[in-house]
């Protein structure tokens, strides 16, 4: 069953004879605890998708749900607190804060929240487990490498553990060495259960998922299986 669903999204920008379509039509379903490539050229609207699925950019036409919740029918508080439970959120600039440590960056997302100090402490402790960067946690963004920021950025978009995880070219500013390292952690949590979408210009980190699917002119174009889907099957969860 559909655990995120598009249906005919359309995005235009503009008036009149300046009106851009970015998005046109789209239809797509995605299972939970799928991982999903979007791949395509610059300007074929992926991103323009990816945000309005992360509830970030409204659709002019159209329908998203995740679960049975249609998203943008939510009020924009209710909306906002929806994205900051269900939602994590990885882009290509790592975008930390230079004058806060590790441990710090990563717990920013809790500070909205209900938790005690204490349960934020251990959230950020636990993240930071999770991408191998616990014994970096007193550090500043600037003694990190880059991949090491990039696995900062991670923890932080997960540290709240949301169900779903969007990545906007996760591994954009790396040398190969650090996107297989970032690319290797998307996988390991997709397979503790994580919802990933990730869009990408590279075919190598796309294979990394279980389909491609291609975009362009801000139309789905073909779903390519991946090596991973060849060898296993996808795995089925409901809707919830």
């Amino acid at each position: 069953m559909s655990y995120i669903q598009a249906i005919n999204v359309t995005k235009e920008f503009g008036e009149g004879e300046a009106r851009v379509t970015a998005v046109r039509g789209i239809d797509l379903s995605i299972a939970q605890s799928e991982f999903i490539s979007v791949m395509g050229e610059s300007g074929a609207g992926k991103s323009t998708f990816l945000s309005m699925l992360g509830g970030l950019l409204a659709p002019t036409r159209g329908k998203i749900t995740i679960g049975d919740i249609d998203i943008y029918g939510l009020k924009k508080d209710k909306l906002a607190d929806f994205r900051r439970e269900f939602m994590g959120f990885i882009f290509q600039s790592f975008q930390l804060v230079p004058y806060l440590n590790v441990h710090e960056n990563v717990q920013l997302p809790l500070a909205v929240t209900h938790h005690s100090e204490k349960e934020k402490q251990s959230l950020a402790v636990r993240a930071l487990e999770r991408v191998g960067l616990q014994d970096k946690a007193a550090r500043l963004p600037n003694q990190l490498s880059g991949g090491e920021q990039e696995r900062v950025a991670i923890a932080r978009a997960v540290v709240n553990e949301p169900p779903i995880l969007f990545a906007d070219e996760p591994t954009g500013n790396l040398d190969s060495r650090n996107s297989t390292d970032v690319m290797n952690l998307l996988k390991k949590l997709n397979a503790e259960g994580q919802t990933i979408v990730m869009v990408t210009h590279s075919r190598a980190n796309a294979e990394y998922a279980d389909r491609i699917v291609t975009v362009a002119d801000g139309l789905i174009g073909e779903e390519i299986p991946t090596s991973a889907t060849q060898n296993r099957p996808l795995r089925r969860a409901s809707a919830g």
